[in-house]
């Protein structure tokens, strides 16, 4: 017969789901907190549960030393030796300890503890077991609807599961109590338990329901290879079948379309396509566009392109409504395809095959007038090979030896010549004369000067040594002399001219008008205009401040002072 505790942990065990193990570790660990809240945290304790009774023993753990330094972990070899004599000093003595009963307090403390580890294993076992089940579909129950978010909770049977807008399908309407399959999108592990996202619009939806609806899916006969999906609306799925003599597409249609309803009825209406798959990319992207039946595709490996060509009465079809049929078969493919109709398809071939041809006669041209450059780059080539081989020959009949002349070597005892320095004063004795000009100036009688003012044309610097200054002064005196007397200045006279010259009128303090250049001229008279705009804005000023004064006043109330103002100007 079962005790009383047995039973409790049986049913405390199938109520949440817990081992009894599990449950047995946390009522240990609870009271393992209980004992040291009445009797010490410091102490190294365990405690041991019988399942079947529910009796319970507490074990205190020493070590045994010479000195104890600390009475709860401590013990000496002589207090040992009487619980187990066989001991020595370094060993660790269990023993027991159990009181006769808790106080209220630690049994409260143990109830608590005991509830918070069975809450947490309990979480623990969800996380683990809803962890595991990620991309597959569980049947659900709606439990609640937010009217603000629009995100529904949805029960599992034992912990609830958000389904959020972003993964609810458009045309769907969630009541309380409905029953869905969800797919497992992701579980995340908090603080509250376990949180578990499902979804109604993912892809991996319609590949578990076919996993589920059709077994040829779900034991690998026939594999889907690719899914393209909008939720609510339409979807393709590209099927291939791994054995020979099997029809992949009719596997998962069914008999008249059995199989298939099943899984439209569940998503509510959705439409499925059910294509082949083939491992060459035009078929495939042919067969991708049905119902459309497509005559032709041209691909582009570089750009990723196919260009489809359908005949004219399907075009519109091939599209589908809003471009829908054409953007699937993109995304079920991963080409960009590009639908065009036969008379399209037909015009822009003519236009390719005449790029084509012009890009060939280009490519010809080019390749002609690069064997002619190459032919002439040869001739020129050979031509100037001969030209140097012809004037190497001339340069080796014409060349005469070279004899070098030897290198004499000074002996002891000759006079070598050593070549004289120059000092500056020597340099610049040798240097010619400058030449002298003489000033033009009037006639000696006009201006009372007997004597002619005489220039030398050219600025002569001389730093001379020490000792010859006075020397090279001299020197420059009677050269300017010599020069002068050499070759006297001839001034002809006004009468032998012809020609009277006019007398500037000298003004003490102001030059004549004579003596300006135009440049002098220009400056005064911008220097006029600007004295005069100066004056000008100063006048302008006063004019300003005057009326400002009288406007002040007018403002004050002081409209004595603004008539007399008025009658003053």
């Amino acid at each position: 017969m079962k005790s009383e505790f047995d039973l409790a942990l049986t049913q405390v065990c199938n109520e949440r789901g817990l081992s009894k193990e599990v449950v047995l570790e946390a009522i240990e660990i609870a009271m393992v907190s209980a004992y040291k809240r009445d009797f010490g945290p410091g102490q190294d304790i365990s405690i041991k549960l019988d399942p079947k009774s529910g009796q319970w023993r507490v074990y205190a753990h020493k070590a045994i030393v010479e000195e104890v330094l600390d009475e709860l972990q401590q013990m000496t070899i002589e207090e040992a030796q009487k619980l187990k004599p066989e001991v020595q000093i370094g060993d660790k003595l269990t023993f027991e300890l159990t009181p006769r009963n808790f106080g209220r307090i630690a049994a409260q403390t143990a109830k608590q503890v005991i509830l918070q580890r069975i809450r947490e294993a309990e979480r623990d076992t969800l996380y683990v077991e809803y962890s595991g089940r990620e991309g597959e579909v569980i049947n659900g129950t709606v439990q609640n609807v937010d009217p603000r978010s629009r995100a529904v909770t949805i029960y599992l049977g034992k912990i609830g599961a958000l389904l959020p807008p972003s993964e609810q399908i458009r045309t769907e309407r969630y009541r309380s109590h409905q029953r869905l399959r969800v797919y497992v999108l992701q579980v995340e592990k908090t603080s509250r338990g376990p949180q578990v996202i499902v979804s109604r619009a993912h892809k991996g939806l319609l590949r578990r329901l076919l996993e589920l609806e059709v077994p040829e899916v779900f034991n690998g006969t026939v594999e889907i290879k690719a899914i393209a999906r909008e939720a609510g609306s339409r979807s393709k799925i590209a099927v291939v079948a791994t054995k020979p003599g099997v029809d992949p597409v009719g596997s998962c249609v069914g008999m008249r379309g059995v199989r298939i309803q099943h899984i439209v009825n569940e998503l509510n209406g959705e439409k499925i396509d059910v294509v082949a798959w083939s491992p060459d990319e035009a078929t495939f992207v042919a067969s991708a566009l049905s119902p459309a039946k497509a005559t032709g595709v041209r691909l582009d490996e570089e750009t990723r392109t196919a260009e489809v060509a359908v005949p004219d009465r399907q075009l519109s079809l091939a599209i589908g409504k809003e471009g829908q049929n054409a953007r699937l078969a993109a995304k079920l493919t991963g080409w960009r395809i590009d639908i065009k109709s036969e008379t399209e398809a037909a015009e822009a071939a003519e236009q390719r095959a005449a790029k084509e041809a012009v890009a060939a006669a280009l490519a010809e041209e080019k390749a002609a007038a690069q064997a002619a450059a190459k032919a002439l780059l040869a001739e020129a080539e050979a031509a100037l090979a001969e030209e140097e081989a012809r004037e190497a020959l001339v340069e080796g009949a014409t060349a005469q030896p070279v004899v070098e002349e030897p290198i004499v070597e000074p002996v002891e005892g000759d006079v070598v010549e050593e070549p004289a320095v120059e000092t500056e004063a020597e340099k610049v004795l040798e240097e010619p004369a400058p030449e002298v000009l003489a000033e033009e100036a009037p006639e000696a009688e006009e201006t009372g000067v007997s004597e002619i003012v005489v220039s030398v044309a050219e600025d002569v610097v001389v730093e001379p040594s020490d000792g010859q200054e006075d020397q090279v002064e001299v020197l420059l005196v009677e050269e300017a002399s010599e020069a002068i007397e050499e070759k006297p200045v001839e001034i002809p006279s006004a009468t032998e001219t012809g020609v009277a010259e006019k007398k500037p009128v000298l003004v003490p303090g102001v030059r004549p008008k004579e003596w300006y250049s135009e440049e002098d001229l220009e400056r005064e008279r911008q220097e006029g205009l600007r004295a005069k705009k100066s004056k000008k804005k100063d006048r302008k000023g006063d004019a300003q401040k005057v009326r400002g004064q009288k406007r002040s006043r007018a403002g004050r109330g002081d409209w004595r002072d603004y008539l007399d103002g008025d009658e003053d100007e």
